[in-house]
């Protein structure tokens, strides 16, 4: 079986809010970062609240990160190169469903993810015919259906699709042994990327999806999909192949690795 588990990264589409909000002539004399605390501001008067997330037509994404497993080989990387575009990304990621028809893995994946994912491809005419396909083979397991199995929302499954029971990533990680959030974090992606830190934005979603690969072999080991022998076997696959890449944010990984 194939899995791919992904994680996206995003900053406020701040092209899409000069045409949203106030003026358009004057709004094109702004920065990104004031058109950004214009939609903040606009976002915060909608939900009364401080610091609430753009909706998710407003998100771009700027680094998709994955764990590729398949019997043959696997791959820990982020999609694209460090200046492809938000279409390439999509584009590149879509392709690699297309290829492995792969069991999707995510933390919050149906919250965030893949809504941002969908208005995004939306957005740049993106072609993901076996994503959306829901007939056929896929008519009773696609990626859509939120009691299908081709994409795992473990953070959904884990609280029994009940929001008040969700838990943070970083948490469930490092309660499990695993190193949880590294370097920046959701909320520092904006400021970073303002200041040209894509690599690092790019590293840090890398050591999201390894998180969360690993706590999903737990709960495939939990379920009895795979044995502890199994899952053992797998993480030690995972150690060498980040040895092999060499990279410091790999090597901080598993140094951070207590189980």
């Amino acid at each position: 079986m194939n899995i791919l588990v992904f994680d996206i990264e995003t900053v406020p589409d701040t092209e899409s809010g000069r045409v949203l909000y106030g003026n358009p002539v004057e709004m094109q004399k702004l920065s990104e970062e004031d058109v950004s605390r214009v939609m903040f501001h606009n976002r915060n008067q909608e939900t009364g609240e401080l610091d609430s997330l753009l909706r998710p037509h407003l998100q771009r994404i700027v680094a998709i990160s994955i764990v590729l497993s398949t019997p043959e080989k696997l791959v820990v990387k982020s999609i694209g190169e460090l200046h492809s575009s938000e279409a390439e990304l999509l584009q590149d990621f879509f392709k690699g469903i297309q290829h492995y028809a792969p069991t999707l893995v995510s933390w919050n994946g149906a919250g965030f993810d893949l809504p941002v994912i969908h208005y995004r491809s939306l957005l740049h005419s993106v072609s993901a015919p076996l994503y959306w396909k829901n007939d056929g083979d896929f008519k009773w397991n696609n990626y859509l259906n939120r009691f299908h199995e081709r994409h795992l929302d473990l953070m959904d499954v884990l609280a029994n699709f009940q929001r008040g029971a969700s838990s943070k990533l970083d948490e469930i990680s490092k309660m499990l042994g695993f190193p949880g959030k590294m370097g920046i974090d959701g909320s520092q992606v904006w400021d970073a990327y303002l200041k040209g830190q894509l690599p690092e934005i790019r590293n840090y979603c890398e050591t999201d999806v390894l998180n969360t690969y690993l706590v999903y072999l737990r709960f495939e080991q939990m379920r009895g999909r795979l044995s502890p022998e199994q899952v053992k076997t797998e993480m030690t696959r995972i150690k060498e192949t980040l040895r092999h890449e060499n990279k410091p944010h790999f090597d901080e990984f598993l140094n951070a690795w207590r189980n």
